[in-house]
């Protein structure tokens, strides 16, 4: 199974010499070759030594995935001296061929045997089971081999660019603190997220009612045609885009339309309802595993260029926060038990505070030293007036500013973002500039740096290649500068959430503690949180977290116990 906490042992296959590979069958339930399989429990009593000996060395391509079947049957592995998936994306973030067979092709111009050479596609596919022990084992053997000699290539290159230390302090060390998370789960209320679809359904039907009213008939809603007809057509809509099936309708171009008819305002709120229906509240209950009684989530190390992580399977990580409707998902997320409550702990406006600490601006260092509001401040300088006269919609604004500038927005990003004209929007981004000098100076800097060397690095030494800062395109060129302006910011954002989860995880351990870190989303720690243990696990978490590493300015972290996700939020 692609999914660990649900697989079953079919078989082990190892290497310690490259061109040599060894595979172990074993017996499984309605397997074709059981005569030729060995009893797993006594494979496991003869193998458990060697995997949790510290002495002997444990390589793997993507070793989290063996490192949570091996725990399921009761052996740690240990210790995990090399990942190749995980080596090959801190050399090339943002490429997308860290799978063994692309690393084969490119590093060893090697072709494996495929997983789909091996069971056929589609309807063609058989268990594997079903294959031929011969076949299983010159395909389990290959993959054994193939990671050895990976990481013979991969250790002299990740050693010779200098970022063996991302990998063996950070990406390796975190393998046990995701391996954990995904073992333990998330639980949900499952008659909760029922009521909730009942609740969604209907004003779901509400929203089409009134859309078939405000376009006078009544047609198919989820058929661009018909609503390329209805908007543009009918209606008399402005075309926004162009696309090859006519015009776009998207979700970029209804923003673009709201305030032009009521129709628009129903169309977002149906797809909003609809997205967050079948997404979430209808799919989410479906994920329970039977045996734990949990949802149980796939972090990716590999996946965004900025080091961030991502979640799969599901995307635990794409709820929305700000609305009404991404709060009420939230509540349905629950501690297992009653003695445990949910804590969410947050890192404030650390990517401007990363700002602040990088590009050394007196105004900005000054604003998180005294504490004061920066969106305020912001304001202030953006709408020509005094603070104490900033009103919460200027502050609103000032907020998207503040945030997108370090993004490296264009005037027409921020005139789309705030809906205001290019003009005001450029008029917003030199007065941003004049208040913070420093951030300007300094995207000036990282953008010559990357120009010189092609690259760009976080406060740890992540680095992340930027080839087309050196594009004859002036468009391409631009969109580079924008990369590499962001990236040390971000990147750093997710290393310091990453060595946080470090050391709390250790923490925890050392402490034997019964509470456990349940998910992470970007800034945000997730934690299920004994009751005997909440004054501990709070001062532990905070701790960790607003001392990772040390900037110009101090590191704020907010958080709060609940009964559910939303109310600790």
């Amino acid at each position: 199974s692609p999914e660990p906490v649900r697989a079953e042992i079919l078989g082990i296959s190892f290497s310690f010499k490259e061109e040599t590979g060894y595979y172990i069958p074993i017996q499984y339930g309605s397997s074709l070759f059981q005569k030729e399989s060995l009893d797993l429990k006594e494979v496991l009593e003869v193998i458990k030594p060697i995997l949790e000996n510290p002495k002997v060395l444990k390589i793997g391509q993507n070793i989290k995935y063996d490192c949570i079947i091996f725990e399921k049957y009761g052996i740690l592995l240990n210790p995990i001296h090399f990942d190749t998936m995980l080596a090959s994306y801190v050399i090339n973030p943002d490429s997308r061929r860290h799978n063994m067979d692309d690393l084969a092709e490119d590093f060893l111009n090697y072709k494996t045997i495929t997983y789909d050479d091996l069971t056929g596609k589609g309807k063609k596919r058989v268990p594997l089971y079903e294959v031929e022990i011969d076949k299983v084992s010159e395909y389990a053997s290959e993959d054994a081999d193939i990671t050895l000699r990976l990481y013979n290539k991969l250790k002299p290159e990740i050693k010779k660019q200098g970022l063996l230390d991302i990998l063996e302090t950070i990406e390796q060390p975190l393998i046990p603190v995701l391996k954990t998370m995904e073992m333990n789960g998330v639980s949900i209320d499952k008659p909760y997220f029922q009521k909730l679809s009942k609740e969604f359904s209907k004003t779901i039907e509400g929203l089409i009612k009134n859309i078939h009213k405000a376009a006078n008939k009544e047609f198919n809603i989820n058929s661009t045609k018909e609503l390329q007809v209805v908007l543009f057509e009918e209606l008399k809509l402005p075309v926004i885009k162009k696309t090859q099936t006519g015009y776009s309708t998207d979700h970029s171009v209804l923003e673009q339309l709201q305030g032009k008819h009521k129709i628009i305002d129903y169309l977002l709120e149906h797809r909003k309802y609809s997205k967050l229906l079948s997404t979430y509240i209808d799919t989410l209950p479906k994920l329970i595993n039977p045996e734990t009684n949990k949802i149980h989530t796939s972090y990716n190390q590999t996946i965004a260029a900025t080091g961030r992580l991502s979640s799969t399977d599901p995307n635990l990580q794409n709820i929305p926060i700000k609305d009404k409707e991404g709060k009420l998902i939230r509540k349905g997320f629950i501690a297992s038990s009653k003695e445990f409550e949910i804590l969410s702990l947050d890192y404030s406006q650390i990517e401007l505070r990363i700002m602040a600490h990088f590009s050394k601006d007196k105004k900005m260092l000054e604003a998180y030293r005294k504490n004061l509001d920066i969106h305020a401040r912001t304001a202030s300088a953006l709408f020509s007036v005094p603070e104490s006269e900033v009103t919460p919609e200027m502050r609103n604004k000032a907020k998207v500013v503040n945030f997108a500038v370090i993004y490296g927005t264009t005037a027409f990003g921020l005139a789309q973002n705030l809906q205001i004209s290019r003009t005001e929007a450029a008029t917003f981004i030199d007065r941003y500039f004049n208040e913070y000098p420093g951030v300007k100076a300094y995207m000036e800097t990282i953008s010559n740096f990357c120009i010189e060397n092609g690259y760009v690095e976080t406060l740890t030494g992540r680095k992340r290649l930027i080839p087309l800062i050196k594009s004859p395109r002036r468009q391409e060129v631009e969109a580079a500068k924008r990369i590499a302006i962001n990236s040390p910011i971000q990147g750093t954002s997710a290393d310091m959430i990453k060595l946080a989860m470090i050391r709390i995880h250790d923490g925890m351990k050392k402490k034997k503690m019964k509470s456990k870190l349940i998910m992470q989303v970007h800034d945000e720690l997730v934690f299920e949180v004994h009751e005997s243990e909440k004054d501990s696990l709070f001062k532990l978490a905070k701790k960790e977290m607003e001392n990772v590493v040390r900037l110009e300015i101090p590191i704020i972290v907010q958080g709060n116990f609940g009964k559910n996700w939303d109310e600790a939020h």
